[in-house]
C-alpha cells in the first residue's frame, strides 16, 4: 500500500501548469451547473439552462486570463505557501467578480438574464475556488509526502527535539520536514506555554514544558534537542542546556534575537550553545528605521575598522544604505579580512580601505580629504589593561593624540557628527586604559562645544567575542585540559554581544546633539567565576573536577567591580529605553575642560619622553578621580548598587532607575 501511494505521488507530480490550464477550462461548466444545483436543489429549471451556459462560457473566457494576469501559472505549486494561496484567492474572487459585473451589471445586456438566480455569483465564487485549489494543494501534499518517504528511508537521522512551539519553532520544523537532505527526524516539542499543551504543529505534538526534557529524552529516545527560541532570556537557555547536559543529549540553537537582525530563521543559523546564549538578556528593540535615515545617503568612516567592534560598526553601517562607506585601519591583515566580507556581503555599497595610523596627522588629512565623511565612528583604541600598564607612551599617543588627531581631521573638514567608542573603565579609573579613554572623552566634550557638532561618546562594558574579551583566554584554557585563571572569585564585569552593543551605538548616534556622554543599558554584572564554569560546562566537562579554576589575583589596573557613571555626572533618560545619557554638572564640566589643551600638550610630550613619572602626574591632573593601581584593591561604590538600600552616588542613581524600570 505505502509503494503504490508513492508511485502515485511520483506520477501526479508530473503535472505542469499547463495541465491545471486545461482543468480551470474544462471544469467551468460543471461550476456552473453544480452551483444552479445547490440553488434549486437539484431541480435545474429549463429557464436556466442558456444562462447558465452564457455564465459558464464568460468564465471560461476569463478564469485563465485573469489567472496568467496574475501570475497562477507561473507558480510552482509543489512548494506552494499561504503567499500562493492568497494569490489564488485574488485571482479567484477577481474573476467571479468580473463575471458577476458583466451579466447583472448589464454590461453584457442579455434579455434572460434577469431568469439566472442573483446567488448564483456567490455559489460559483466558492465553488471555483475550491475547485482550482483541489489539484494544486494534492501537488504540495503529493510532494510533501515524496520527501518524506524519501527522508523515512535515509539512514543516520537523529531523532530531535523542537524546544519553542512559536512561530521559529514551527519553521524549524517545516524546514526539518521539507528538506531530506537534513539529518533530523523531529519527534515532538516542549513549551512552557500551557495552553499549547498536546497541541500539535505539522503533524508534531508539544509534548511538555522544559523541564520535561530529560524524561522525554529517555521516553523517546532522542538524541538531538533543537533550541528555537531566539528571545529566549540567558537564565532559560541555561537552565535547557543542563537538562540537555542530564539526559545526555546534544543541544544546538538559533542565535539571539539581535543576532538576528535580518530576521533569517532557518537551520542553517543553528549552532551549538555559547556563553553569549547563557548571558543572553531581553531583545534590544532597534529604531532601524531612524537609524537607516540618519546613515542613507551618507558618505560615513570609521576608525579602528578592522578590530571586533569596529568591523561590526562597518556591517550595521553597510545595512542602511550609505553612500560611501571609508574602512581607516592600522593593521592590514584585519583590514583586508573585513574588506573581504564587505564586499562579498555588501557588493553595493562603494567602501574604500585606508591603512592608516590615527596618529599620523598628516596621513589622516589625507583619509579625510579623500573621503569627505559626514559621519565618523571612532573605535581605534588600546582596550588591553595589563599590557597598557607597562606601556604607557603608546597608551597616551594611541587614545589620547590618536584620538585628538581624529578631531582635529573632524573640525578640519566641518564633519557634523563624530561618536567615540568608550569604555567603563573610564569611570573613576585605576588603569592607564581607563584614563586614557577618560581624557579621550573630555577631547570629545571639548571639540563639541568648540564647534556645536554632535560629537558624542558612548560608555559600555567588556563585549563577548572582542579579541580583548576573556572568553577566548578561558576556552583556549578549557582545551589545553586547564586550569582556568581567574583573577579574584568576587571580579564581576558587565558584558554584552558585539551586535547588540552595536546597534545601540548606532542608535545613540541618531540621539546625540552634541557633548553627551551615553551609556549603555548593560543589564545585571556577571561574576567572572560563573562565567568560567559556565564555559566549562558547555565544553562538555565538570568544573573544579575535570578542570580545575585557579584565582590568581588582580592584575595591574584591574578593579573588582566596573562602574557606569561618575559621581559627578547626572542621569537622565533618552528616547530610547535601553540608552542612557550622563549629563556632568556645569561646574565640573568647566572646570574639567579649563586649561585641557594646555595638559594634553604636556602629557604627549611626556609620552614622547617616555617619562612615566610625569605622565602619571599630568593624568591626575586632567583626571583627578584618576587612583594609582595599588590604590585599586576596592571600588568606591557599592558592589550591588541596584539592591543597595541606601544608594549614592550617580552609579546608584542610574542602577536604581535602570532597576525601577525593569520592574515596572
Amino acid at each position: 500500500m505505502k509503494a503504490t501511494i508513492e508511485r502515485c505521488c511520483r506520477a501526479y507530480l508530473a503535472v505542469r501548469n499547463r495541465h491545471l490550464l486545461l482543468w480551470d477550462l474544462i471544469s467551468q461548466p460543471m461550476i456552473v451547473l453544480l452551483a444552479l444545483a445547490l440553488r434549486t436543489d437539484a431541480a435545474i429549471p429549463p429557464a436556466y439552462t442558456a444562462p447558465a451556459l452564457a455564465y459558464a462560457a464568460l468564465l471560461m473566457a476569463l478564469r485563465p486570463v485573469i489567472f496568467w494576469y496574475v501570475g497562477v501559472y507561473r507558480q510552482m505549486w509543489r512548494y506552494a505557501s499561504l503567499r500562493e494561496a492568497r494569490l489564488l484567492l485574488v485571482a479567484s474572487s477577481v474573476t467571479s467578480l468580473v463575471a458577476a459585473l458583466a451579466l447583472y451589471g448589464a454590461l453584457i445586456p442579455l434579455r434572460w438574464v434577469a431568469a439566472a438566480p442573483r446567488s448564483l455569483p456567490v455559489i460559483e465564487w466558492g465553488l471555483a475556488l475550491a475547485v482550482a485549489a483541489a489539484p494544486r494543494l494534492v501537488l504540495r501534499l503529493a510532494n510533501r509526502e515524496m520527501r518524506r518517504a524519501h527522508k523515512q528511508s535515509a539512514q543516520g537521522r537523529r531523532r530531535t527535539l523542537i524546544v519553542g512551539a512559536g512561530q521559529a519553532g514551527t519553521r524549524v520544523l517545516y524546514e526539518l520536514q521539507d528538506n531530506p537532505q537534513l539529518p533530523y527526524e523531529a519527534v515532538g516539542f516542549v513549551d512552557d506555554d500551557p495552553t499549547k499543551r498536546n497541541l500539535e504543529i505539522g503533524g508534531c505534538r508539544v509534548l511538555g514544558g522544559c523541564d520535561d526534557i530529560a524524561r522525554l529524552a529517555a521516553s523517546l529516545a532522542v538524541e538531538q534537542v533543537i533550541v528555537a527560541m531566539p528571545s529566549a532570556s540567558g537564565a532559560v537557555i541555561r537552565q535547557i542546556a543542563e537538562h540537555c547536559a542530564s539526559a545526555g543529549v546534544d543541544v544546538v540553537t538559533l542565535p539571539g534575537t539581535y543576532e538576528l537582525i535580518n530576521g533569517d530563521v532557518s537551520i542553517s543559523r543553528l549552532r551549538k550553545v555559547q556563553i553569549q546564549d547563557l548571558l543572553r538578556r531581553a531583545p534590544v528593540s532597534i529604531e532601524r528605521s531612524q537609524v537607516a535615515h540618519i546613515i542613507r545617503g551618507k558618505r560615513v568612516l570609521v576608525t579602528g575598522g578592522g578590530g571586533s567592534i569596529g568591523s561590526e560598526i562597518c556591517r550595521q553601517i553597510c545595512e542602511c544604505g550609505p553612500a560611501h562607506l571609508t574602512v581607516v585601519g592600522h593593521g592590514e591583515n584585519s583590514l583586508y579580512t573585513i574588506g573581504q566580507e564587505l564586499q562579498r556581503r555588501y557588493p553595493q555599497v562603494g567602501v574604500s580601505y585606508a591603512v592608516a595610523d590615527t596618529r599620523d596627522r598628516a596621513r589622516l588629512q589625507q583619509v579625510f580629504a579623500a573621503a569627505r565623511p559626514e559621519m565618523v565612528f571612532h573605535a581605534a583604541a588600546h582596550k588591553h589593561v595589563p599590557l597598557m600598564e607597562d606601556n604607557l607612551p603608546d597608551a597616551i599617543s594611541n587614545n589620547v593624540l590618536g584620538t585628538r588627531r581624529v578631531l582635529d581631521a573632524c573640525l578640519t573638514f566641518g564633519v557634523p557628527r563624530f561618536l567615540m567608542i568608550s569604555s567603563d573603565k573610564a569611570v573613576n579609573p585605576t588603569s592607564i586604559m581607563g584614563v586614557t579613554k577618560r581624557v579621550a572623552e573630555l577631547l570629545v566634550q571639548a571639540a563639541a562645544s568648540k564647534s556645536g557638532n554632535a560629537y558624542v561618546v558612548v560608555r559600555f562594558g567588556n563585549v563577548l567575542g572582542s579579541r580583548g574579551s576573556v572568553v577566548p583566554l578561558f576556552q583556549a584554557q578549557i582545551a589545553a585540559g586547564g586550569p582556568v585563571t581567574v583573577t579574584h572569585p568576587e571580579m564581576k564585569r558587565y558584558f554584552m554581544t558585539i551586535p547588540e552593543a552595536v546597534q545601540l551605538v548606532l542608535e545613540a548616534a541618531c540621539l546625540g546633539a552634541g557633548g553627551e556622554t551615553f551609556v549603555l543599558d548593560m543589564g545585571e554584572p556577571v561574576r567572572i567565576a560563573d562565567l568560567a564554569r559556565d564555559l566549562i560546562r558547555l565544553s562538555g566537562l565538570r568544573p573544579d573536577e575535570d578542570i580545575a579554576i585557579n584565582y590568581v589575583g588582580l592584575r595591574p589596573g584591574e578593579k573588582l567591580f566596573e562602574e557606569l557613571a561618575l559621581n559627578s555626572e547626572d542621569y537622565a533618560p533618552s528616547p530610547h529605553p535601553k540608552i542612557f545619557v550622563l549629563r556632568e554638572q556645569l561646574e565640573r564640566r568647566v572646570s574639567a575642560l579649563a586649561g585641557l589643551s594646555g595638559l594634553v600638550d604636556a602629557l604627549i610630550a611626556a609620552a614622547r619622553e617616555g617619562d612615566d613619572g610625569q605622565i602619571r602626574e599630568l593624568l591626575k591632573a586632567i583626571v583627578p578621580e584618576y587612583r594609582r593601581p595599588e590604590l585599586a584593591s576596592q571600588p568606591q561604590h557599592t558592589p550591588e548598587p541596584v539592591r543597595a538600600p541606601q544608594p549614592r552616588g550617580a552609579q546608584q542613581r542610574l542602577a536604581g532607575r535602570l532597576a525601577s524600570e525593569r520592574t515596572s
